[in-house]
């Protein structure tokens, strides 16, 4: 089932500005699929995770506009690109909320603080079928159109219906060529954590400053059902994200536990 162009209205925004290659290429890939808005800022929100801009006047700028998308600038962070861009820059909800394509992965715990995925979830929060990609390379030089096939096929799939309430899709793409990827598998999130480091340094005038650094440490590198596993088998790792954090699994230990010490 193909999605009808003519009905669709696509919100496209990421993290990594308004000029990276990686939402040039989802761009182009939106618009098979309908009209496109693009909203980004020009420079980097990497690492922003859900964060609102309140203490400064937020503003958008229009910079392009013809029958296959409109464009514009945004100063404010990848949330609030999808927030402004429902409640005052589009004609109707958007059908679907696409951010992308990161540069780099943003499997296991990187979901918490990426600014690509952030967006994915405000469109979820509004009801809207949302999808996150990302590329697993940081390179300037990394060809974005390995994604194309797979993009089109999450969004032809997304076509049949859209997704429960409260769950958006994170997908991530290995950096590898279209034909050594093996296929595409449905994942959860690895279990793992960012071994945070900082070089110290000094700027010009003496004065100390520190630039993060840091490690991923896999906690189940073994583990065939995760994110991290597919990325590194050469396989597009497809994890569904929900806006619930509830540790569902916990609720009845915790309340026997807090009954039991409240006695």
């Amino acid at each position: 089932m193909i999605i009808e162009k003519e009905d669709k209205l696509i919100l496209v925004t990421n993290d990594d500005g308004l000029y990276a290659a990686g939402l040039r290429t989802l761009l182009e890939v939106m618009e098979e699929f309908g009209k496109v808005v693009l909203i980004s800022t020009l420079e980097s929100q990497s690492g922003m995770s859900q964060a609102l801009t309140v203490k400064t006047p937020l503003r958008t700028k229009l910079l392009e506009e013809n029958e296959r998308h409109r464009i514009y600038a945004c100063n404010g962070t990848p949330t609030d690109s999808i927030k402004l861009a429902i409640n005052q820059l589009l004609e109707r909800k958007p059908d679907f909320v696409v951010s992308g394509i990161n540069h780099g992965a943003n499997a296991s715990v990187s979901v918490l603080y990426s600014g690509t995925m952030a967006a994915a979830l405000e469109g979820c929060l509004y009801g809207i079928t949302s999808v996150g990609f990302s590329l697993n390379s940081f390179s300037r030089e990394i060809d974005f159109s390995v994604c194309r096939d797979f993009i089109r096929i999450i969004m032809n799939d997304l076509s049949a219906g859209p997704l429960p309430e409260g769950i958006c899709l994170n997908v991530n793409i290995p950096a590898v060529k279209r034909e050594e990827i093996r296929g595409m598998l449905v994942c959860r999130q690895s279990r793992g954590n960012w071994k945070e480091e900082f070089d110290k340094r000094k700027d010009p005038m003496g004065r100390t400053y520190y630039w993060l650094t840091g490690l991923y440490n896999n906690h189940e590198p073994d583990a065939e059902d995760t994110d991290e596993w597919a990325l590194r088998n050469n396989y597009v790792s497809v994890v569904p994200v929900s806006i619930d954090m509830t540790a569902h699994g916990y609720i009845d230990t915790l309340r026997n536990r807090l009954n039991g010490s409240s006695r």
